[in-house]
């Protein structure tokens, strides 16, 4: 039986679309509010959601998300509040993809077997570790595997052949192509190396593993731009968290968000 993430990306394909993953962070702006923007965007478009674990040192993080996490933290948003909203969406949402986004740190202080257990229950799909080396991963991969778990792995645009072959070995769920060389945030646009390494990539995976494509997409150009160029998937983050953190007016906050949804999802159309 196919998991939630592959059939969905079996889905988009038969549409014709590229993926649009949406993130946000749990407990960000406070866990009523956070429910609140999941259903927003998933009633604009978003066919994945992508739930952030607030962490004290998120080295691939750009200012927006780190500034939020840190404010979650001091506002005593856990792991297990992660999991809660996890749970609140798969009631909501049955065949809606989650991945939760974390670090290492975070599933070995609580215990891996347990950590993933628990995630699982709660409803999530796959994981995205930021920090997790390829060559350590053995024991991540085989046991996320075990229980029914997919595993989204990083590569970005300077990873020679061998390397990403060894990450697309090690991945279940999709490939995450880091766009841009250091840490996430919107831009105002790509260089040419961007959508290089897109189509070296998609050439590497072939049908082994969608492609999905992040850091810095913000606008339904970006996507368009990406979609065209052969991405499975683009991941929209810290656009989002911005707009949380910079609405004046939190009653229009939903609205702002949905509409934004739209625009992006449009974009995914592959002309």
């Amino acid at each position: 039986m196919k998991g939630r993430l592959s059939s969905k990306f079996i889905q988009l394909k038969e549409r014709g679309e590229c993926g649009l993953v949406c993130y946000v962070l749990a407990g960000y702006p406070d866990p009523p509010m956070c429910r609140k923007i999941v259903r927003a965007l998933v009633s604009g478009g978003a066919d994945i959601i992508e739930i952030g674990i607030p962490f004290s040192d998120p080295i691939a993080d750009g200012p927006s998300l780190q500034n939020a996490s840190s404010l979650a933290i001091r506002r005593g948003i856990t792991a297990e509040n992660a999991m809660d909203l996890a749970s609140d969406i798969r009631n909501d949402y049955s065949d809606l993809p989650l991945v939760a986004m974390t670090y290492s740190n975070i599933v070995m202080r609580k215990g891996m077997e347990k950590f993933m257990k628990d995630a699982k229950a709660s409803g999530i799909d796959g994981f995205i570790l930021p920090d997790m080396p390829i060559e350590e991963s053995h024991q991540y991969h085989n046991y996320a595997t075990n229980i029914g778990l997919s595993t989204v792995f990083l590569t970005s645009p300077n990873s020679s052949m061998p390397r990403v072959k060894q990450i697309i070995a090690m991945t279940t769920g999709f490939l995450y192509l880091v766009s841009v060389y250091g840490v996430t945030g919107a831009r105002v646009s790509f260089d040419n190396y961007s959508i290089s390494a897109l189509k070296r990539v998609k050439k590497i995976a072939g049908s082994k593993v969608p492609v999905g494509v992040g850091f810095g997409i913000s606008k339904p150009a970006h996507v368009q731009l990406m979609s065209n160029s052969g991405a499975d998937a683009v991941i929209v983050a810290s656009a989002i968290i911005n707009m949380i953190t910079n609405s004046s007016k939190k009653s229009d906050l939903l609205n702002v968000i949905r509409d934004y949804t739209k625009s992006l999802k449009i974009a995914c159309r592959k002309s």
